[in-house]
């Protein structure tokens, strides 16, 4: 009985203490939250035997995009343990913001973490060889690459930062076609003609007439190509500058450049496409006055990529205020709307070839930027009906003009500050405003002489200045500043208003290429086993680009130039 009872007993205390153990190593969530690129961004840190178990982000305010940036930073700070780790190039401000939120709920913990051992050393990489070598995986790069791949090329593709989709994730407006399916449903009335007319006089006529040809023709094919690989252009508007709606979108008016990043990566992992991230290239191969590949660099470790081709799609080099400031010091000082790899990288690359280089001084500002944030405020709010005031609440310019004409007129204003002025069912017919939204930069008041005294607008001239719009809607005729497109009356509340500055938003300058996309050099010839596509390139669009022509830019000579690459492969 005694034994028994000794049994009991020491079950007993093995029992609690496994209880109590158990206890102590509960795991446990605790909050921090840091400044984004777009706001607060809030998270939930699980902790367990000092170790990080888990982490959600429960608010943020960024980009969609950035949805992967989330992963690859939370999986770095789980692998080790830390939130010692390296932001993630391509995305730098959001990913050091979550860096910086979990070390909040860290210290708020008072838990101090056994950090890991993580080699953080390069993998040595071998030299390789392709049929095609892609240069940069933006649009215009996961374009072409799917393009040389469905045509029966190997292809690598690689890009320096960690973030697929570059600049082409921050497109908003949509991608301009000429003839296409969705305009025929809509009942408009379109042709490439007056596409070329259109880009013609909005690039004042210093555009090269071939590769415009090129871009209109070809832009119908590419939106039902681009539909055929899952992407959603249905919703038709109109930007600045354009006779008709000529503008695809996804529907509801969503933003066009992330959508389409998103449905190119898909398809080329679908294509099992080599993709090599946080890889740059550093130089290109020459044989003789061939091209034949590039040199690339992952980390420490540096290699050779052989190809038969190699396609250019670097991107300009708008987030390189030195050098948009050598080539028009007028600019020094803006801030830029372009993510963080538009360095231009690409222009010395190709010195030692004597490249050709058209319109490098060609850079546009974007006129509706909000001031402080680098927030690009798509140019589609304003052709679904919005107007711009100024600080005294008067409209100023004709809110369809062209990126340059509208942006002068607001750098003429008081504070060099415009503000985007609309009401409900503008808000209702684009849902890429309701991301503004989300991310607080728009106030709104329940009356036009609210709004007035929120933004501290002259409250008479406001609604004035409301009034005459109006009038002038029902009248179809803007006596004031000749808009021809004016879709709703600004009667339905709640109103809505966005301060906005000029910012760097597109180089129109770049390297010379012919309509097959091979670049040219200076002595008219063309580098052979060389091509290039989207915003690296010049002529396309002169000396303005026109809304919805860059998303259009991307994909009609991504295609062509990844056809071309994979022909020559094959030869």
């Amino acid at each position: 009985m005694k034994h028994l009872r000794k049994v009991l007993v020491f079950l007993l205390v093995g029992i609690f203490t496994l209880s109590f153990t158990a206890c102590g190593s509960s795991a446990k969530t605790f909050e921090g939250q840091a400044k984004g690129k777009n706001g607060t961004i809030k998270v939930k840190v699980t902790i367990k035997d000092k170790k990080i178990t888990k982490i959600d982000v429960v608010e943020n305010h960024e980009s969609e995009f950035t949805k992967e940036t989330f992963k690859k930073v939370i999986d770095n700070i789980i692998a080790a343990n830390s939130t010692d780790i390296d932001a993630i190039s391509g995305a730098t401000i959001t990913s050091s913001a979550i860096i910086a939120a979990v070390a909040d709920a860290v210290k708020n913990s008072g838990i101090e973490l056994t950090a890991k051992n993580v080699d953080k050393s390069s993998a040595k990489v071998e030299n390789t060889s392709t049929d095609v070598v892609i240069v940069g995986a933006g649009g215009a790069g996961l374009t072409a690459a799917i393009s040389a791949k469905e045509k029966g090329a190997n292809v690598i593709l690689i890009e320096k930062t960690a973030v697929l989709g570059g600049n082409t994730n921050f497109a908003t407006g949509g991608l301009n076609a000429a003839g296409t399916k969705y305009q025929e449903a809509k009942g408009i009335k379109d042709s490439p003609q007056l596409y070329i007319d259109d880009t013609m006089k909005g690039g004042k006529n210093k555009n090269n007439p071939d590769l415009v040809k090129v871009l209109a023709e070809k832009s119908a094919d590419t939106v039902n190509w681009l539909t055929e690989r899952g992407a959603d252009l249905s919703d038709v508007g109109i930007m600045g500058g354009l006779s008709v709606e000529r503008t695809h979108r996804p529907k509801g008016g969503a933003p066009v450049g992330n959508h389409i990043v998103e449905v190119l990566s898909k398809k080329a992992k679908d294509l099992k496409i080599d993709i090599r991230t946080e890889t740059k290239a550093t130089e290109l191969i020459v044989e003789g006055n061939k091209v034949v590949g590039v040199k690339a660099q992952k980390g420490s470790s540096k290699y050779d990529i052989k190809a038969k081709a190699v396609v250019l799609t670097t991107g300009g080099f708008g987030a390189n205020l030195d050098m948009v400031a050598q080539y028009d010091p007028k600019l020094k000082g803006f801030p830029t709307t372009n993510a963080a790899g538009a360095t231009g990288d690409a222009f010395k690359m190709v010195e030692p070839l004597n490249v050709a280089l058209v319109d490098m001084d060609q850079i546009q500002i974007h006129p509706s930027v909000v001031p402080g944030k680098s927030k690009l405020i798509t140019e589609a709010v304003r052709g679904n009906g919005a107007i711009l005031v100024n600080k005294q609440g008067k409209r100023f310019v004709n809110e369809l003009g062209t990126r340059d004409a509208v942006s002068a007129a607001i750098l003429s204003q008081e504070d060099k500050t415009g503000y985007v002025v609309f009401d409900e069912n503008v808000r209702k017919s684009l849902s890429a405003i309701e991301g503004y939204i989300k991310e607080g930069v728009v106030t709104e008041a329940n009356s036009v002489k609210e709004l007035a005294d929120k933004m501290k607008f002259n409250s008479a001239e406001f609604e004035k200045t409301i009034n005459t719009y109006n009038a002038s809607v029902q009248a179809k005729k803007d006596a004031e500043f000749g808009r021809a497109d004016m879709k709703f009356e600004l009667n339905k509340p709640k109103y809505y208003a966005i301060p906005v500055q000029p910012a760097i938003h597109h180089t129109m300058g770049g390297l010379k290429i012919n309509t097959n996309t091979q670049v040219i050099n200076k002595f008219g010839q063309v580098v052979e086993g060389l091509f290039a596509a989207g915003e690296v390139t010049g002529g396309v669009h002169g000396a303005n680009r026109l809304g919805g022509n860059a998303v259009a830019d991307i994909t009609v000579f991504g295609r062509i130039a990844g056809d071309n690459a994979a022909q020559l492969a094959k030869k």
